[in-house]
């Protein structure tokens, strides 16, 4: 299993508005990186292309999402920040203990999101209790992905 260390990164460009007007705008993006500054690195590389003229890097902060769900559908183009609770029964005390997470479903609208945020959770064997959703304004998500001709340096160290 892969940890991901994710990164909200807002970008500021000037975008042309559809009165024909350039107004300067600041979008949220999400990157997987091990550190801010590569974090930095990544979110430049990646948006580059898209943003014709200046932009600047304006925050770097971390984004706490234990998971994501995307997803494929070109209508499915905003995402959606979910609190979980995880429910556990402590063995002596015979209590509820409820532990907090946050994923984030890519979804069309808000049914979509639930829907797709229980699709995702299918497999999971701990019971949990849906807290909130709420539309993020992150435009894109950038995971980590290694080059197909990247060795890792240890080969073996997944097979112990």
């Amino acid at each position: 299993m892969m940890m991901h260390n994710w990164f909200e990164c807002k970008i500021r460009y000037e975008k042309v508005a559809e009165n024909g007007m350039n107004k300067k705008v600041t979008e949220p993006y999400l990157v997987d990186a091990l550190s801010f500054t590569e974090a930095e690195s990544r979110i430049i590389e990646e948006i580059t292309p898209f943003i014709s003229g200046e932009f600047t890097v304006a925050d770097i902060k971390r984004a706490n999402y234990s998971e994501l769900f995307p997803c494929e559908e070109d209508a499915a183009d905003r995402w959606f920040k979910c609190k979980l609770y995880f429910i556990t029964l402590d063995e002596k005390s015979g209590a509820e203990k409820k532990t907090a997470t946050n994923v984030l479903v890519q979804a069309s609208d808000l049914r979509d999101a639930v829907k797709k945020l229980d699709e995702g959770m299918k497999g999971t064997m701990a019971d949990y209790v849906i807290a909130s959703i709420a539309e993020t304004a992150i435009m894109d998500v950038y995971p980590y992905s290694a080059e197909p001709d990247v060795k890792p340096e240890f080969p073996d160290a997944d097979k112990r």
